[in-house]
């Protein structure tokens, strides 16, 4: 039996932390669908994401080797994000976890409703 204690790094608690929050899934589904993008793009695409938190999240994608950010030395200066090879080859995992969640989407939601019914 494989066991998952936190004991100095693991690697599936990285990866879901990483994954599991509001925005990463978003950003890099959303830079894979329209190619390289600047931050304003970025943020007008998926609308509701705040300045702040959109630069932290793509800090932290940078970090990891998920996106690259390419600064041109230019008046004003010009920012694009892109996804790196890194970011290409979890594409295809996000992806398939997506078409799951439309796949049952309707059946969870109705279960929910549901539950909600009975707690009331």
């Amino acid at each position: 039996m494989e066991n998952f204690h936190h004991i100095g790094s693991c690697p599936i608690r990285d990866v879901l932390s990483k994954l599991g929050d509001k925005w990463t899934m978003l950003i890099m589904v959303t830079l894979k669908t329209n190619g390289t993008m600047r931050f304003c793009d970025i943020q007008k695409t998926i609308g509701d994401i705040s300045q702040r938190m959109l630069t932290v999240t793509l800090r932290s994608l940078e970090t990891d080797g998920l996106i690259v950010r390419k600064v041109y030395a230019e008046v004003p200066p010009r920012v694009e994000y892109s996804l790196t090879e890194t970011g290409y080859s979890l594409m295809p995992h996000i992806e398939s976890l997506v078409g799951w969640a439309l796949e049952h989407m309707a059946d969870i939601m109705e279960r929910r409703g549901v539950r909600e019914e009975v707690r009331s």
